[in-house]
C-alpha cells in the first residue's frame, strides 16, 4: 500500500479492528503493480457529453493571442466556435 492512499476513512489503533475487506472493498481498490498503477479504482462518473480529441492548426499569432487570454483559453474557443456553428455563421 502507498503511504499518500486513503484507503478507508476511520482510524483505528487495534489490529482486530480493522474494517473488513468486502467485494465492494476490493472492486473500488486501485491496484498497483510496484510502484505502477495497473487499475484505478471507481473515480469520476463518466459524463454523457463527453469532448472528442482534437488536432487543429491555427495561425501562431491567433494561438498566442488565445493563450494571452488566460487559463480555460481552449474552453472559450470552443464556446465560441459553438456559437458560431450555432448562428449558422459555419
Amino acid at each position: 500500500m502507498h503511504a499518500k492512499s486513503q484507503t478507508t476513512k476511520e482510524k483505528w489503533i487495534d489490529p482486530d479492528d480493522a474494517p473488513e475487506l468486502n467485494e465492494e472493498w476490493f472492486k473500488n481498490a486501485h491496484v498497483y503493480v510496484g510502484d505502477t498503477l495497473i487499475k484505478r479504482g471507481v473515480g469520476r462518473p463518466p459524463i454523457q457529453n463527453a469532448k472528442e480529441m482534437l488536432s487543429l492548426r491555427l495561425d501562431s499569432d491567433i494561438l498566442e493571442t488565445l493563450r494571452a487570454s488566460g487559463k480555460g483559453w481552449q474552453t472559450r474557443l470552443s464556446k465560441h466556435i459553438k456559437e458560431a456553428v450555432l448562428k449558422g455563421l459555419i
